[in-house]
């Protein structure tokens, strides 16, 4: 009889919705500098803030992990990628880097490189790799600057990454949606810097 009890309740156990093992929610990951880490604003003012709103709003079951930082390089993202690959085993990876590499002129293949090995280990570990394009200002040369703007859809071309097209166009150049130091937007522009990520990322989860 003893035994007939505890074999009924391992079956109960099985079967329980409630006492079921829950399904870990899927990650993305976003590996970015300043624009993405909320500078100068409020964290949940911040366009990786609104994105989780949105995932849930939507219904998505996926959390949202930040793991951008200000002053963040591309040597710095290569540098940080596989424990974070390692610890989250994110679904989908979106990469917000090289805009700092680029302002302090860094050479360009370096840039490159670093990219393409944050991309190659975000899709060899399993996930959907999201790279965000950039642009820098002109001052810093015609030749530099076009090379540095091509680097982006060179490298998510070759590895058939989904791209987001110059992720400052329209915000860069408004005044009123750039913070007194000219490189960082204002909450105000976060919705737009969101609605140039999600409809890649929307295509990346389904």
């Amino acid at each position: 009889m003893r035994h007939g009890i505890l074999f009924f309740c391992m079956i109960l156990m099985a079967f329980s919705p409630a006492l079921a093992v829950a399904t870990p929610k899927p990650i993305i990951l976003v590996l970015g500098d300043s624009l993405s880490a909320a500078y100068g604003i409020r964290q949940e003012e911040g366009w990786v803030s609104l994105l989780q709103h949105r995932l849930r709003e939507q219904h998505f079951p996926h959390t949202v992990i930040n793991a951008s930082i200000s002053g963040e390089t591309t040597a710095g993202g290569v540098s940080r990628i596989h424990d974070l690959l390692a610890e989250h085993a994110p679904a989908v990876v979106i990469v917000e880097l090289g805009g700092n590499d680029g302002l302090r002129g860094t050479p360009l293949q370096r840039i490159r490189q670093n990219i393409t090995t944050i991309i190659q280990a975000s899709q060899e570990s399993g996930a959907k790799a999201i790279l965000v394009g950039m642009q820098i200002p002109p001052s810093y040369g015609m030749r530099y600057t076009q090379s540095f703007a091509a680097l982006y859809p060179e490298v998510a071309k070759r590895f058939n990454a989904l791209l987001v097209q110059n992720f400052l166009e329209s915000v860069g150049d408004t005044p009123q949606l750039m913070q007194s130091d000219r490189i960082h937007p204002t909450a105000d522009a976060q919705p737009i810097l969101l609605e140039k990520v999600w409809p890649l990322l929307y295509e990346a989860i389904q």
